[in-house]
């Protein structure tokens, strides 16, 4: 394990305790008197975007190293970033967070079903390479599961304490996602970088771009057929359209030990973070106006 991977595991650690310090467990019971939200956005992210992950993997005749990674990609919940949107975009950010723990835990059983079924399917029969069950559920739970939990805890314990770090602390994670990012764009593979390239970058930017976008869609449309409300459109969609790509990162580059299948969410991670912004904004303009007007609470509705 490079120092790279140890980074990421204690930044994703470090980004779902921030979370966690957003929520109290009146969030979760408010989600969960009204239910709808939840379990479409549960359906949406964990069938829905993995089946389309697979057409675009399926249809895209990418190297079966590339193909892998996209269903790597789609199979990782969402994490402190599409939180972080919804908070920002004046959504629902209680039913982002429910979403996130509760995707956290599926992903325990899901994420190894899908990749070792992925890898079966793109590579063969004889491939070598496997994702550890037991290794991929220790670290979900610790680096997700735990780190909420904590978060909730401490928010509990030390309400004030947690209020005052809140707003620093997305920001706090959002740079440390941005220098991860950096290192594993630019440091080379024996420094834990993924070694990508231009042309990697070119080849992969309309698949890694077509699974942004049909989760996107799939969080609107699924919303909207359940006649939602706008702020939980647009947090389901941003729930489904962005994935965790340091938990790809983990798992494609520190668990199988292949970095050409992290590639995809690398260049995923390039442009995520802005068609989910422009997705939420196109429903929702007042959003950032309000944000940088000092909204104190995140929406709770």
């Amino acid at each position: 394990m490079t120092y790279t991977d140890l980074l990421i595991s204690g930044i994703l650690a470090f980004i779902m305790v921030s979370v966690g310090l957003s929520l109290t467990e009146r969030d979760f019971a408010r989600t969960f008197r009204r239910p709808r939200a939840y379990f479409t956005g549960v359906f949406s992210q964990m069938v829905m975007l993995p089946l389309l992950a697979f057409s675009v993997a399926y249809f895209s005749g990418l190297r079966p190293e590339f193909q892998v990674g996209i269903l790597i990609l789609a199979s990782c919940p969402g994490g402190m970033t599409s939180s972080f949107l919804s908070y920002l975009l004046g959504a629902n950010a209680a039913l982002s967070v429910s979403l996130v723990v509760t995707n956290s835990f599926i992903a325990l059983i899901s994420v190894p079903l899908i990749v070792n079924g992925a890898l079966l399917f793109f590579l063969g029969q004889d491939t070598h390479l496997t994702l550890p069950f037991w290794d991929t559920v220790l670290q979900i739970f610790s680096i997700t599961i735990l780190p909420v939990v904590a978060g909730v805890l401490i928010r509990h314990k030390l309400p004030e304490f947690a209020q005052r770090v809140e707003n620093p602390l997305k920001w706090i994670t959002l740079v440390l996602l941005a220098t991860l990012f950096a290192i594993k764009f630019f440091a080379g593979e024996d420094q834990g970088g993924s070694g990508i390239t231009l042309s990697e970058i070119l080849t992969l930017l309309p698949y890694s771009l077509a699974v942004n976008v049909l989760g996107l869609a799939a969080g609107y449309f699924a919303s909207r057929s359940q006649g939602l409300a706008v702020k939980n459109r647009i947090t389901i969609g941003i729930e489904v359209g962005i994935q965790n790509t340091n938990l790809a990162f983990l798992i494609a580059g520190t668990l199988i030990g292949n970095e050409a299948m992290l590639k995809p969410a690398l260049v995923y991670a390039m442009f995520s973070f802005f068609t989910a912004l422009g997705y939420g904004l196109a429903q929702k303009p007042e959003a950032i106006s309000q944000f940088i007007g000092k909204r104190s609470k995140p929406s709770e509705v």
